[in-house]
Protein backbone atom coordinates (compact mmCIF):
# COMPACT_ATOMS: atom_id res chain seq x y z
CA UNK A 1 0.00 0.00 0.00
CA UNK A 2 2.85 2.48 0.88
CA UNK A 3 4.64 1.60 -2.60
CA UNK A 4 1.10 2.90 -4.17
CA UNK A 5 0.88 6.04 -2.17
CA UNK A 6 4.63 6.89 -3.21
CA UNK A 7 4.15 6.55 -7.01
CA UNK A 8 0.94 8.25 -7.06
CA UNK A 9 3.22 11.16 -5.56
CA UNK A 10 5.73 10.57 -7.90
CA UNK A 11 3.04 10.83 -10.56
CA UNK A 12 1.30 13.98 -9.24
CA UNK A 13 4.81 15.81 -9.17
CA UNK A 14 5.55 14.44 -13.15
CA UNK A 15 2.38 15.67 -14.06
CA UNK A 16 2.67 19.16 -12.56
CA UNK A 17 6.09 19.66 -13.88
CA UNK A 18 5.01 19.05 -17.27
CA UNK A 19 1.88 20.66 -17.38
CA UNK A 20 4.26 23.65 -16.00
CA UNK A 21 6.25 23.57 -18.96
CA UNK A 22 3.27 23.69 -21.14
CA UNK A 23 1.93 26.66 -19.46
CA UNK A 24 5.52 28.73 -19.72
CA UNK A 25 5.33 28.02 -23.08
CA UNK A 26 1.71 28.58 -24.06
CA UNK A 27 1.97 32.28 -21.73
CA UNK A 28 1.06 35.02 -23.67
CA UNK A 29 2.52 37.52 -21.02
CA UNK A 30 6.13 37.44 -22.10
CA UNK A 31 7.87 38.73 -19.31
CA UNK A 32 9.99 42.03 -19.92
CA UNK A 33 14.22 42.67 -19.69
CA UNK A 34 14.32 45.78 -16.65
CA UNK A 35 17.16 46.78 -18.39
CA UNK A 36 16.06 47.51 -21.92
CA UNK A 37 12.37 46.64 -21.71
CA UNK A 38 12.61 44.39 -24.26
CA UNK A 39 10.13 41.16 -24.36
CA UNK A 40 11.92 37.70 -23.72
CA UNK A 41 10.33 36.37 -26.72
CA UNK A 42 13.32 34.24 -28.51
CA UNK A 43 15.02 31.37 -27.15
CA UNK A 44 18.02 30.66 -29.41
CA UNK A 45 19.57 27.36 -29.82
CA UNK A 46 23.29 27.77 -30.37
CA UNK A 47 23.89 24.34 -32.04
CA UNK A 48 20.96 24.90 -34.64
CA UNK A 49 21.49 28.95 -35.28
CA UNK A 50 17.71 28.67 -35.09
CA UNK A 51 15.05 30.28 -32.93
CA UNK A 52 12.02 29.65 -31.08
CA UNK A 53 9.60 32.74 -31.09
CA UNK A 54 7.45 32.34 -27.54
CA UNK A 55 4.80 34.58 -28.77
CA UNK A 56 4.22 33.26 -32.11
CA UNK A 57 5.09 29.57 -31.23
CA UNK A 58 6.80 28.64 -34.18
CA UNK A 59 10.56 27.36 -34.89
CA UNK A 60 12.54 29.97 -37.32
CA UNK A 61 15.68 28.32 -39.20
CA UNK A 62 17.32 28.16 -42.20
CA UNK A 63 16.74 26.17 -44.89
CA UNK A 64 18.81 26.58 -48.12
CA UNK A 65 19.51 30.15 -47.08
CA UNK A 66 15.88 30.81 -46.94
CA UNK A 67 14.60 31.78 -43.18
CA UNK A 68 11.60 29.57 -42.46
CA UNK A 69 9.26 30.06 -39.90
CA UNK A 70 6.90 26.64 -38.81
CA UNK A 71 5.78 25.28 -35.92
CA UNK A 72 7.69 22.24 -36.14
CA UNK A 73 11.27 21.30 -37.39
CA UNK A 74 12.09 20.14 -39.92
CA UNK A 75 13.31 15.48 -39.78
CA UNK A 76 16.88 16.77 -40.45
CA UNK A 77 16.86 18.23 -36.96
CA UNK A 78 16.78 14.70 -35.80
CA UNK A 79 13.39 15.55 -33.97
CA UNK A 80 14.84 18.27 -31.52
CA UNK A 81 12.66 19.39 -28.60
CA UNK A 82 12.15 22.54 -26.47
CA UNK A 83 12.69 20.73 -23.70
CA UNK A 84 15.68 19.20 -23.91
CA UNK A 85 19.27 20.48 -25.76
CA UNK A 86 20.72 23.75 -25.38
CA UNK A 87 18.91 27.01 -25.78
CA UNK A 88 19.36 30.68 -24.58
CA UNK A 89 16.61 33.02 -24.15
CA UNK A 90 17.43 36.46 -25.80
CA UNK A 91 17.18 39.77 -23.68
CA UNK A 92 18.06 42.89 -25.58
CA UNK A 93 15.61 41.76 -28.98
CA UNK A 94 11.85 41.47 -29.83
CA UNK A 95 11.53 42.66 -33.28
CA UNK A 96 10.13 40.36 -35.62
CA UNK A 97 12.88 38.64 -36.95
CA UNK A 98 15.63 37.51 -34.47
CA UNK A 99 17.73 36.47 -37.09
CA UNK A 100 19.33 39.66 -38.11
CA UNK A 101 21.45 39.16 -35.18
CA UNK A 102 22.49 35.67 -35.70
CA UNK A 103 26.01 36.70 -36.39
CA UNK A 104 26.11 38.79 -32.88
CA UNK A 105 24.61 35.57 -31.70
CA UNK A 106 27.04 33.61 -32.41
CA UNK A 107 29.88 35.28 -31.33
CA UNK A 108 28.11 35.64 -27.82
CA UNK A 109 26.63 32.18 -27.62
CA UNK A 110 29.17 30.03 -29.48
CA UNK A 111 28.39 26.46 -29.94
CA UNK A 112 30.57 23.76 -27.91
CA UNK A 113 30.45 19.97 -29.32
CA UNK A 114 31.22 19.07 -25.77
CA UNK A 115 28.38 20.71 -24.49
CA UNK A 116 30.56 22.97 -22.18
CA UNK A 117 29.19 26.73 -22.57
CA UNK A 118 30.77 29.86 -21.22
CA UNK A 119 27.73 31.70 -20.98
CA UNK A 120 24.59 30.58 -19.21
CA UNK A 121 21.72 28.13 -20.65
CA UNK A 122 18.52 28.23 -19.39
CA UNK A 123 16.06 25.53 -18.39
CA UNK A 124 12.10 25.54 -18.69
CA UNK A 125 11.41 24.38 -15.70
Amino acid sequence: MNARKILLVIAFIVCNTITAQVTYLDNNNLKFNPQNNCQLRYLYFPNMHAYYDKLNKVYIYQNKGEWITAKELPTLYGGYSLYSKVRVEITDFDDDKPYTQLKNHKKQFPYSKNGHFTYQTIAIH
